[in-house]
């Protein structure tokens, strides 16, 4: 059993060139487009996970549309300080530097251009008593 986000964007074809280098996912599978050409429906993979994205069409409302965001992801990665700056490089807007959390992880957040938000994290380590 898995579980895939769906993200909707206004411009497929530029997240997926965005994604791909702010963050590293790989484009998966086929996209479909739309009457005028351009991207309806994309998948992209991310180590074992994936993502699928679309455009909102008529019936529903991305957070560039909302203007707020309407969801997190919580990706881990393994080096969350590189991934930081990769994503920063990228345009990625860094909402949230590195940090260790209460927890145990080390995190950070990023928004992309069209207000998707996203946290990446190292996997969880001992707490700190």
């Amino acid at each position: 059993m898995a579980i895939t986000p769906y993200l909707l964007y206004e411009d497929v074809a530029g997240a997926l060139k965005f994604l791909s280098k702010a963050f590293g996912f790989k484009k998966y599978g086929s996209s479909y487009r739309r009457p005028d050409g351009k991207i309806n429906h994309a998948a992209m993979q991310l180590g074992d996970d994936l993502i699928m994205m679309g455009y909102p069409g008529p019936k529903y409302r991305n957070p560039k549309r909302l203007g707020q965001a309407t969801q997190n992801l919580y990706i881990n990665v393994d080096d969350v300080d590189a991934h930081c700056e990769r994503a920063r490089k990228a345009g990625a807007l860094i909402i949230e530097e590195p940090q260790d959390t209460f927890y145990g992880a080390r995190r950070y957040g990023a928004e992309d251009p069209e207000g998707q938000i996203s946290r990446r994290a190292s996997k969880k380590r001992a707490a700190k008593a």
